[in-house]
């Protein structure tokens, strides 16, 4: 164990059993709830040989990205990366929140990667799983670090994060913006901070998240507001609200992914609904059903992101109108890898 703080929020009361572990040790519910009022987060150290994950998934915006952190202190409840935690051997319930794997080598391991021949110059997504600017990142500087060896080589980098800590790094994010090599996608799931204690507890509020849009815009930086997750019968109504508060703000382009609930985390937030939302908990998980062919999830490519019917149709539409009225998405805005270098390739060249 690297360091241990005390945390007074948590996204779950829960710590379900692993699906690949024969063996799990029981805890009863009163027991869990009185644990859970301030539990201790964990940070352990993960021994991982590299930093860059690639993936050909069809329907995700990028090949390679970075996570100087498995596990994520946000907790919030319908994170699709809690199922990931169990590959560690952990709960996606209250280990995924409290039990945090922290990649000290990160930065050292991004070099390395950059600096071999066989690197072929493309945008890395700091957050592709957990989010990178998650609240240890303030003590840390493992995002900022690996920001640092990105600006060394001119390496484009799209940033996604819910946490206004995004801003302290405004001048890495700036001078790779100079050569058309940053952007910031910043989620923005609901205006309603109460809605969002509950669902995102240690994340930044609302308001936060404006400012930071706002902050990132002023200096330059192409911002994305992601209204993501969409969870229908609970937030989808305020799309255009938060889309229309982005655009105030600064945000030129919007995009959006509808809830997703694989492996263990259907039963997880299925308890987070009716601890927090009993009179509207059947309402909302019908209308999940109804977009995933009667089912909790759809992995399918194609649909996992967007559900399919009619409700799913009129949330795109609603979404697609939406924006245009705003005019977000009017056009693309592609990061450039034309500026790359690696240090010392000139000295050599010349030499």
């Amino acid at each position: 164990m690297l360091y241990s703080m005390e945390l007074k929020s948590r996204g779950t009361a829960e710590n379900p059993a692993n699906r690949f572990e024969k063996l799990h040790y029981g805890t009863s519910a009163e027991a869990i709830d009185e644990e859970a009022c301030a539990p201790t987060t964990e940070f352990f150290k993960d021994t991982s040989k590299s930093v860059v994950s690639t993936n050909d998934s069809p329907d995700l915006g990028f090949i390679a990205s970075v996570n100087p952190y498995r596990g994520c202190e946000h907790g919030c409840i319908y994170c699709y990366a809690r199922p990931s935690h169990e590959y560690l051997g952990f709960s996606a319930g209250l280990d995924f929140e409290s039990k945090i794997m922290v990649k000290e080598d990160a930065p050292a391991l991004l070099r390395k990667e950059l600096m071999s021949p066989k690197w072929e110059p493309k945008v890395v997504v700091l957050s592709g799983n957990t989010d990178c600017y998650q609240p240890i990142e303030r003590k840390l500087r493992l995002t900022r670090r690996c920001l640092e060896v990105l600006v060394e080589f001119r390496n484009p980098v799209a940033v996604i994060t819910k946490n206004a800590l995004v801003i302290r790094d405004l001048d890495l994010l700036g001078e790779l913006a100079r050569f058309r090599a940053a952007s910031v996608a910043v989620s923005v799931t609901t205006l309603d901070d109460g809605l969002r204690l509950k669902m995102e507890p240690r994340a930044s509020s609302p308001e936060r998240r404006l400012e930071t849009i706002r902050t990132l815009a002023d200096a330059g930086i192409p911002v994305t507001v992601m209204t993501a997750p969409i969870i229908p019968g609970l937030n989808d109504h305020e799309i255009p609200r938060v889309l229309e508060a982005a655009s105030k703000a600064g945000a030129t382009s919007a995009g959006y992914v509808m809830v997703r609930l694989a492996h263990g985390l259907g039963p997880l937030f299925e308890d987070w609904l009716e601890r927090n939302f009993p009179d509207r908990k059947e309402k909302v998980l019908h209308k999940i059903r109804d977009m995933r062919g009667g089912k909790m999830n759809d992995s399918r490519f194609g649909v996992r992101q967007r559900g399919e019917g009619v409700l799913a149709k009129e949330i795109a539409d609603l979404f697609r109108l939406s924006c245009r009225k705003l005019g977000l998405n009017k056009r693309d805005y592609e990061l450039s890898a034309a500026s790359f270098r690696r240090p010392g390739e000139q000295i050599r060249l010349f030499g």
